[in-house]
């Protein structure tokens, strides 16, 4: 049995930016959540994909909570959020004790299907948010999800964590809603070990955002308080990390291109297997390369041939109205999403991978369709 082979993991720079800027903090003995690093990566950050502002957080899911709280979601409001996600997309919508209402994905993005949000907005007129969101770094029809919100006066939120470096029609994810997220969990196309960031071209919304992260913390000579505040804040030291890699995002994402199409070269003529969809507008960043199984080897039996060589895989999102916790909550569609969950698989897509790294996982998988 070869060396572990990862889904994806962190891949720090080869040239040391991260360490740099992380010595700076310690030199300059700045480690608590204040610092030029979270100042200079929120810029940074924002320059990078093009907006007005970004604030640095503690994590993606944090970067949601406030975006929900800034958009003005409350107890009881509802928002509309897709189905095809992880938790974290979700969780933030209870914490404000608003209502989710999940939305199918289509076969064309795999994201939020404009259609069915179109029935949402008829059957929920008084909608507060729509949450988007750009799985695996796949971007949603945005065009068609933006129109329906301006036109229902809706706030959007896109969570881009999966799709730093993404382009919808030339443009990065995470700018077309009134606020976007990002992550920067270890498993992302560019890590601070955890993190996120919230981004908007309503700076006024993002000091806020700051505002409510350091536990709203009056201007005051003594500790006055008059919101409920939040420890969400970024440290100076994760900051130096995340722009260091930052300078390397282009990188990854050329190595996360190379890897997809390196399988769909090797395994795209294989029967039953169709790779995820790759759209003339949308220029992806690739952050998984997964697959949908429609043939007789089924998903159980490549990730449990994969796991049997030490090679790690997973299943495609399962979709939150089928989890437990959010069953009693509406669906809207016609289960596309629940499809997609049962037919697909995330392969390792480790931007450390080598190539003889790739033509194992190829040799593996070849293996069991000769199998079969």
């Amino acid at each position: 049995m070869g060396n572990r082979i990862l889904l994806a993991s962190p891949h720090m720079s080869e040239e040391g930016y991260e360490k740099q800027y992380i010595n700076e903090a310690f030199d300059t003995n700045w480690i608590a959540p204040l610092g030029a690093n979270v100042d200079r990566f929120e810029a940074e950050f924002a320059e990078k994909i093009g907006t007005k502002a970004a604030a640095a957080l503690s994590t993606g899911t944090a970067a949601i909570h406030l975006a929900l709280k800034a958009a003005g979601v409350e107890e009881g409001d509802i928002v509309f959020c897709p189905t095809l996600t992880f938790s974290a997309t979700a969780n933030p919508i209870i914490y404000q004790n608003a209502i989710p209402v999940f939305i199918d994905s289509d076969n064309e993005t795999w994201n939020m299907c404009p259609k069915a949000l179109e029935i949402a907005f008829r059957k929920y007129p008084n909608v507060k948010a729509v949450i988007v969101v750009h799985l695996y770094g796949l971007s949603a029809d945005m065009d068609q999800i933006v129109e329906l919100c301006k036109e229902h006066d809706v706030a959007l939120i896109e969570d881009a964590a999966e799709s730093l470096g993404t382009y919808y029609k030339g443009k990065h994810s995470g700018t077309f809603g009134d606020f976007g997220i990002f992550s920067f969990n270890g498993n992302k196309i560019i890590t601070t070990s955890g993190g996120g960031m919230v981004v908007s071209n309503n700076e006024e919304k993002i000091e806020k955002v700051r505002f409510w992260a350091t536990q709203s913390r009056d201007k005051a000579r003594h500790y006055q308080h008059s919101e409920l505040g939040f420890n969400y804040r970024m440290s100076n030291v994760v900051a130096g990390i995340g722009r260091g890699q930052l300078k390397v995002l282009d990188q990854r994402i050329e190595k996360k291109k190379y890897i997809f199409e390196f399988y769909k070269r090797e395994l795209g003529e294989l029967e039953g297997i169709k790779f995820m969809p790759i759209n003339n507008w949308n220029e992806p960043n690739y952050w998984l390369s997964s697959i949908i199984l429609n043939g007789k080897v089924r998903p159980l039996d490549l990730m449990e041939t994969l796991e049997k060589e030490n090679i790690e895989s997973r299943p495609i999102w399962k979709p939150m109205h089928m989890q437990p916790f959010f069953e009693k909550y509406d669906f809207v569609g016609t289960n596309i999403s629940e499809k997609l969950f049962m037919n697909g698989v995330c392969l390792p897509s480790d931007t450390k991978m080598t190539d003889e790294d790739l033509d194992r996982v190829v040799e593996t998988i070849k293996g069991l369709w000769f199998k079969k």
